[in-house]
């Protein structure tokens, strides 16, 4: 396979994620011993989730001084350049994280003038690195990636992200599970977006849709649908998902068929 040629600003981001996960797979392999608190009603962070931001975010600004950040642990840094923004989600997936299921990414994005230009996906534990620049394609690894190309919800597997204790929607999202479970091959919960969105960009999950998303979940896995030749957007057409938190994207021809399903939930 040839190696695939990474931008510079690539390299920047992959390093720091690299940088940043460093000794997150010991921490993994102890995760009896992790140091964890509560955010609220089955909302967890730990010690690993504080430490990758912070070393994110050190490496990111000495890189890219004046540039703005928004982590989900640390929250949002107004840099004096207001026209570029980091995206931060130092562990998507904590919970798999701290039951030992090797599910979960360290994920960034870079946005400019309100645009995600360029995302970066990596698990630590299996290597698997995802990345994306605005025009220049989608990869895992350097592997080129492709959206599906299936037409018909009966032969489709579709992700998907539930709310747990605490979180509203439980009803809504019971009646939008029967709308799809019924028409496709099979639904998956695998508990981390970014990767949902990584495996959508790669063809191995033909959809994929989850309301209540914050940005940090889905940027960088936008920008891989879009390098991939798929489509997104909000499910109720509200604007960005970005903005509005509610996410569906698929293939051209998948789109507005789980769309619609998805509609008569309502």
């Amino acid at each position: 396979m040839v190696a695939v040629l990474q931008s510079s600003l690539i390299q920047v981001m992959v390093g720091a994620v690299r940088k940043g996960c460093k000794g997150v797979a010991r921490d993994f392999g102890e995760v009896a011993e992790l140091v964890v608190s509560k955010k609220g009603p089955g909302d967890f962070v730990t010690a690993a989730d504080k430490r990758v931001e912070a070393a994110l975010k050190e490496e990111l600004l000495r890189v890219r001084p004046g540039y703005g950040f928004l982590g989900e642990e640390s929250g949002e840094v107004i840099g004096s350049d207001k026209t570029h923004r980091w995206i931060v989600d130092p562990i998507d997936g904590t919970t798999n994280f701290m039951h030992g299921i090797p599910h979960f990414a360290c994920t960034v994005a870079l946005e400019r003038d309100g645009e995600i230009v360029a995302g970066v996906t990596f698990n630590p534990v299996t290597n698997d690195l995802y990345w994306a620049e605005k025009g220049k394609g989608a990869f895992h690894n350097d592997r080129r990636l492709r959206v599906s190309q299936r037409k018909n919800l009966d032969e489709c597997l579709i992700g998907t992200g539930l709310p747990f204790i605490g979180k509203p929607g439980h009803a809504q999202a019971l009646k939008e599970l029967h709308q799809i479970m019924q028409r496709t091959v099979g639904i998956r919960r695998n508990g981390a977006a970014s990767l949902d969105l990584a495996y959508v960009a790669a063809g191995q999950l033909d959809g994929f849709w989850e309301r209540g998303l914050k940005p940090w979940d889905m940027a960088a896995g936008l920008l891989f649908i879009q390098e991939a030749g798929g489509k997104f957007g909000s499910i109720d057409g509200e604007g960005s998902p970005l903005h509005s938190g509610d996410l569906i994207c698929a293939n051209l021809d998948l789109y507005p068929v789980l769309l619609d399903k998805l509609h008569l939930a309502k």
